[in-house]
């Protein structure tokens, strides 16, 4: 006799449904699990025999043989143990059982207790969408799974608990806890910490509100690293469905918190200029994410820009352009989400302190272009805003004024999302798309487009920079809470893209 359960497999963010197939007969003891299993999956008999014996559950004593359906596709993980124990089970004490609408996932203990599993949410959708109505899975991933909506979850802490519900001897209630917003901590660094820096700290505020790239450049101990740390404290609030996206990429990537397992804040990722090019991209021989897709809905921060690996940096161009990510090598090919804000930091020469008027630059001008040429023109060319970071002065430094808070900050950003949203609507489009973007969609005055036409001819923009540049007066004119851009606005878009003409022009 056949028996079959289903379980979900996981493939990159993505599930698919799995039935476990087990047919006992008569023959030699020994169990073979065959359909494309890799070792973790293999190793799962041992784990499941422990389990069943210190359980007081019956083990088959026939020739086994297990099979995942469907086979052409590569299973890898541990969660595999619970569906195939139930699947075994089925030929003994759950013979008359009906799990035709169930899917189980679950890592199995020697004791038979089940261990968190890592992208439980990503599982639960696909189960979900397969069109399951229970989900047995490990009481520490249930406040996760509660996410779904839809499913029935039910927390499973050992075997011998889910047997006596299968059997109806002991029910296991139905989790129906809601995730709360434990994880809303106050900014590391507050807007009104920072001395000075108010064009940096406008240039901020802009690149939030619209969801601009933005470069920093200066000498050592400006200010750069701080107001890349403050950027968290003034990102929009996230939208539900950017929640569940963010979430579900940690859950994969197991970065989840057991006691708050929901990311409500949009993730800064700052990555050491020493992570290598998958690390960077995503990839391996077990495909995860890498910083692009972690960073995804909201910051990549890249210190010490150039340090980076070119081939690393130049990766970066696709996900800048396309907000996602295609990962191809020998036996697979994943496209991860990958739509973040670039906020790059880099001093302008090697010693720090070209072209500064408080200390003098050691470096000769071949070692300068040496280090700014480390930044392609078209990794440049995707970068909306590029600003310079001075040294503070000291009367900066003891001022006393009192500067505007994150939260004030926040509050701007917030309302310059919202009216941008109003805005797309009352003309019929849909935010994000290609077509909010457009110069005539954008409402230009006739002398913001002459402004906007003289900067063109002047800065040598390509389309892409030019694009960028309507992006920026855009959103300005959002902050302005005003349907057209003004010249004030393009003015402002201008000054925020002259950088590459200062540093970058002869590289």
């Amino acid at each position: 006799m056949v028996t079959t359960v289903s379980t979900i497999a996981l493939f990159g963010l993505d599930g698919f449904e799995v039935t476990v197939e087990c047919n006992c007969e008569n023959g030699i003891p020994e169990i073979s699990v065959i359909g494309l299993a890799d070792v973790s999956v293999k190793e799962s008999v041992d784990r499941i025999r422990s389990a069943a014996e210190n359980n007081g559950l019956p083990f088959v004593r026939n020739r086994t043989t297990v099979n995942l359906a469907p086979a052409d596709r590569k299973k890898t993980g541990a969660y595999f143990d619970l569906p195939i124990l139930v699947s075994l089970l089925k030929h003994t004490v759950l013979d008359c059982i009906n799990t035709d609408d169930a899917c189980f996932i679950g890592e199995l203990s020697l004791k038979g207790e089940l261990r968190h599993a890592n992208g439980a949410l990503a599982m639960c959708l696909a189960a979900k969408n397969a069109g399951f109505r229970r989900i047995f899975l490990p009481a520490s991933n249930a406040l996760e799974a509660s996410w779904v909506d839809g499913v029935e979850v039910y927390p499973v802490e050992n075997v011998k608990m889910l047997v006596e519900h299968l059997k109806g001897e002991k029910k296991i209630e139905i989790f129906t806890s809601r995730l709360t917003d434990g994880n809303m901590v106050l900014p590391e660094i507050d807007f009104a910490d920072i001395k000075g820096q108010q064009m940096a700290k406008r240039a901020m505020e802009i690149a939030a509100a619209g969801g601009h790239n933005v470069l920093l450049i200066g000498p050592p101990g400006a200010g750069k690293s701080m107001l890349s740390k403050a950027l968290a404290g003034i990102l929009p609030d996230m939208t539900y469905e950017e929640m569940l996206e963010c979430t579900n990429i940690h859950s994969v990537s197991g970065m989840l918190s057991k006691a708050s397992p929901r990311i409500t804040r949009r993730p800064v990722r700052s990555p050491h200029h020493t992570v290598s090019h998958i690390g960077m991209v995503g990839g391996g021989v077990n495909p995860a994410p890498g910083e692009v897709t972690l960073a995804h809905n909201g910051v990549l921060f890249l210190d010490e820009l150039p340090e980076f690996d070119k081939k690393t940096l130049e990766a970066l161009r696709q996900p800048l352009e396309d907000g996602c990510i295609t990962v191809t090598r020998a036996n697979y090919k994943l496209t991860y989400p990958s739509h973040f804000m670039l906020v790059g930091a880099m001093n302008p020469c090697p010693c720090g302190f070209f072209g500064s008027t408080q200390k003098f630059c050691s470096c000769t001008e071949t070692q300068v272009h040496r280090y700014i040429s480390k930044i392609s023109g078209p990794l440049l060319d995707r970068i909306d805003i590029q600003i310079e970071v001075p040294a503070i002065t000291y009367s900066q430094m003891t001022s006393t004024d009192k500067a505007e808070s994150s939260a004030e900050v926040k509050a701007r950003v917030n309302k310059a999302r919202a009216f941008r949203r109003e805005r797309l609507e009352k003309l019929g489009i849909e935010v994000g798309t290609f077509e909010s973007e457009k110069h005539e969609n954008c409402g230009f005055t006739k002398e913001a487009d002459e402004i906007l036409k003289k900067a063109f001819e002047t800065l040598n923009l390509s389309a892409r920079g030019y694009s960028r540049a309507v992006r920026v007066a855009r959103t300005i004119a959002d902050l302005d809470a005003s349907f057209e851009v003004l010249p004030r606005h393009v003015y402002e878009a201008v000054q925020m893209r002259s950088l590459d003409r200062k540093y970058f022009g002869n590289s």
